[in-house]
């Protein structure tokens, strides 16, 4: 695991017909909703043996990104510890409380979200999405010439995960308190590609019966 760096100047080398897409792993909240018996964190529940976090990051890791940053932020340590042997850059969000602008801004900062032509940008508590979903966001991005919002669709669902543009940066570095970048990509003028994607790809887990009808396990 790498420290993310702050953002530096310059760009990724790159075939002129190959954008360069940097994922942001969202895993610094607080999982509220989990409940304060016992400790659960959501993301160290266990799915097929694997904790969440680390399932999302090989997800992750396994598309053709170039890179994979986590945002960490509530515990932080053992979050870090869940994800030891993996390639992977992290950076730490020191106003998770806060809510996930916070998150996205820590993330869009750094320098492999800034030597990028777009943004992948995935919860942390998805235990169905597959590395071929996140590259079927990634090929639809590549094929709008990197100037489009891509976001997954499952039924009506939309939202995350999602790949923002270069030109959208600066308006999510503007973001603020508990909000994503819904918003941004509704009232942008940016066009807005919809994937279709299988309802359970798109799954997410925020609460302990949620996990356990996942078919998860629960961790402290």
């Amino acid at each position: 695991m790498k420290a993310s760096e702050p953002l530096l100047h310059g760009a990724i080398r790159k075939a002129e017909d190959e954008a360069v897409v940097a994922v942001v792993l969202l895993a610094a909240g607080k999982a509220s909703r989990m409940g304060v018996v016992g400790g659960l964190h959501k993301l160290l529940a266990e799915f097929d043996g694997i904790p969440l976090v680390r399932r999302s990051a090989m997800v992750a890791l396994g598309t053709r990104a170039s890179s994979v940053t986590v945002v960490t932020g509530h515990r932080h340590h053992e979050i870090l510890a869940t994800l030891e042997g993996l390639d992977f850059h992290y950076v730490y969000n020191p106003d998770y409380a806060s809510g996930m602008a916070g998150s996205l801004v820590t993330g869009f900062r750094t320098d492999q979200a800034q030597r990028a032509d777009g943004v992948l940008v995935m919860n942390a508590d998805m235990p169905r999405i597959t590395s071929v979903d996140l590259d079927t966001l990634i090929a639809a991005f590549c094929n709008a010439k990197r100037d489009a919002i891509v976001r997954a669709v499952a039924h009506g669902r939309r939202g995350n995960p999602v790949v923002l543009p270069r030109s959208l940066y600066d308006s999510v570095l503007q973001l603020h308190g508990d909000v994503g970048a819904r918003h941004l990509i509704e009232t942008s003028e940016i066009p807005i590609i919809d994937v279709p994607m299988d309802e359970r790809s798109l799954l997410d887990v925020d609460t302990p019966v949620a996990i356990l009808a996942a078919g998860g396990v629960l961790r402290a």
